[in-house]
């Protein structure tokens, strides 16, 4: 019984022993074979990621040309020198030897599910991407979009940050922001103020005119040029319209639309000029 199981534990050994030995045989061989192809591609592999190095240095220059987004840029630039390195070393692999095409269908696999997963988050993502590049907004300007209006605080790639007037946090998805309409407040230096004032018909325009003139010279807020508009808009049921239209810089802009409708009543009151009420005339007929 004794010896029957020595025989058999040397038998084993001498299977596994062969197996090494065919293994290492086998690499001998493969490396014999392949050995200038193995050369070759390290030094493929070596000129390469040199190559990328440089490519990488270009980028940066150009990003800095071209004033991209610091967060942008980085993200960008660790995206794009993943991507040449790996595609190098799948080229390198390929080149040696080495059976690429089923990691190439299960990298294709996965990169669908994974789409499939983050739709959302993708388009979120590229929506970023997008406000990043093009830049209908920085960080600062009054926006309004969706329906949301506030102040820029932060730009990120995923989501953008408004700070509401009453100061209220919003997080808006770049998706949903780059594909909507924006409209920004803060791009230009100047804005136009609009307003529209009634009186009574029983007035002189010339001289409401004249006032509302009179009210518009004495802030320095606003601007000489363009020249500020004053005319009737509108003959009203209960009143004559006039609308005024003036420039200012676009800080100021709140700061001479207050002032203009305080200031407007004050100098009426003064001048005796009348802001009709909203009326309608009731005729009663008796039936005799």
């Amino acid at each position: 019984m004794e010896i029957s199981l020595a025989s058999s534990t040397a038998a084993s050994d001498e299977v596994s022993l062969s197996s090494i030995e065919k293994l290492i045989n086998n690499l001998i061989d493969w490396a014999t074979n392949n050995g200038i192809k193995i050369l070759i591609g390290l030094i493929i592999l070596a000129v390469g990621w040199k190559i990328i190095k440089k490519l990488m240095k270009v980028f940066n220059s150009f990003s800095s040309r071209k004033e991209i987004d610091s967060t942008l840029h980085s993200f960008l630039g660790a995206f794009l020198e993943l991507a040449l390195k790996s595609l190098l070393i799948i080229c390198v692999l390929g080149y040696v030897g080495f059976e690429i095409t089923g990691l190439a269908a299960l990298l294709a696999s996965a990169g669908f599910a994974l789409g499939l997963a983050l739709q959302g988050s993708l388009s979120n993502f590229a929506g970023g991407v997008i406000i990043l590049i093009m830049r209908p907004f920085k960080i600062g300007d009054f926006i309004e979009s969706s329906g949301n209006t506030g102040t820029v605080e932060r730009i990120e790639l995923f989501y953008t940050h408004l700070i509401t007037p009453d100061n209220k946090a919003i997080m808006i998805p770049n998706g949903s922001l780059s594909n909507s309409t924006i409209i920004n407040y803060s791009s230009k230096d100047t804005r136009r103020v609009d307003l529209t004032f009634g009186v009574s018909y029983d007035d002189d325009i010339l001289h409401v005119k004249k006032v509302l003139m009179d009210i518009i010279n004495e802030n320095n807020m606003i601007l000489k040029e363009p020249e500020p508009f004053i005319n009737i808009c509108e003959h009203g049921d209960s009143a004559v319209n006039l609308t005024v239209r003036v420039w200012t810089e676009t800080q100021n802009y709140w700061n001479v639309y207050f002032y203009l409708l305080e200031q407007a009543k004050l100098r009426f009151d003064e001048e005796k000029i009348n802001i009709p009420y909203p009326q309608m005339d009731v005729h009663i007929k008796k039936e005799v």
